[in-house]
């Protein structure tokens, strides 16, 4: 098991966002958590990095407890995120981004490899991050996260504001890292991308897991998609 998440309890002050939520990774497994906007998808991810811990409930990284663990430890620990607003530096140029991150943990990506996963980054390295498209930002940042050399990524809206011949060039980028071996937990509101990368889905709403099953059972299941995930 790669992730596990136990029955968690998030608020933001008094608010109660999460109740009770639980959710699995196994190691090379593709996870996505969808849900429509407002339902606890990017507080599980903050949950789960330790931006917003929880009140209660465990959260375990390869059979070890992290529930308290500080986000700045996590890329050590081997977990990177990429956030919804993707966080570049804009006033540095896309090679100076990426080499923030390069040899912060040691491990298979490097400059070199994610070059091949994304060759635009490559053809931009002289370009101030400001300066790129949205899509090139978000492969920029999922890039950047690479270079932690993760075991698990988590992604948050990783399509959110791409146009469509983005969202499926970024789409067939995943299924490459996929491919890879590593473990991948995406928020995404985008149910088209998210069956196409996901081997697993968890429904959320109002802060619990109304369904857990595989994409195919999802995809058979028209009262679950009608009910929490069709606007």
């Amino acid at each position: 098991m790669m992730l596990e998440v136990k029955d968690i309890h998030t608020y933001y002050g008094l608010s109660h966002i999460l109740f009770g939520l639980s959710l699995k990774v196994n190691h090379g497994e593709v996870v996505s958590l969808l849900g429509r906007n407002g339902v606890g998808k990017t507080t599980t991810l903050k949950s789960i990095i330790g931006i917003t811990p929880p009140k209660s409930g465990q959260i375990f990284f390869k059979g070890q407890d992290i529930t308290k663990t500080p986000t700045k430890r996590m890329v050590k620990i081997g977990i990177s995120l990429v956030p919804d607003n993707r966080r570049i530096f804009p006033d540095l140029s896309v090679r100076e981004n990426l080499e923030i991150a390069d040899g912060i943990k040691t491990g298979t990506w490097n400059l070199d490899k994610v070059h091949a996963l994304f060759p635009v980054l490559k053809k931009t390295a002289n370009r101030r991050g400001g300066n790129l498209s949205g899509g090139e930002q978000q492969m920029l940042s999922i890039a950047r996260a690479l270079l932690g050399n993760p075991e698990l990524l988590i992604l948050d809206e990783p399509t959110e504001g791409l146009a469509p011949l983005i969202v499926r060039e970024l789409e067939e980028q995943i299924l490459e890292l996929c491919s890879t071996g590593i473990s991948i937990l995406l928020a995404e509101q985008n149910l088209k991308s998210a069956l196409k990368l996901a081997t697993r889905c968890y429904v959320l709403e109002r802060g619990q897991v109304r369904f857990e099953g595989t994409v195919e059972e999802l995809a058979d299941n028209d009262e679950i998609r009608s009910k929490y995930l069709l606007v």
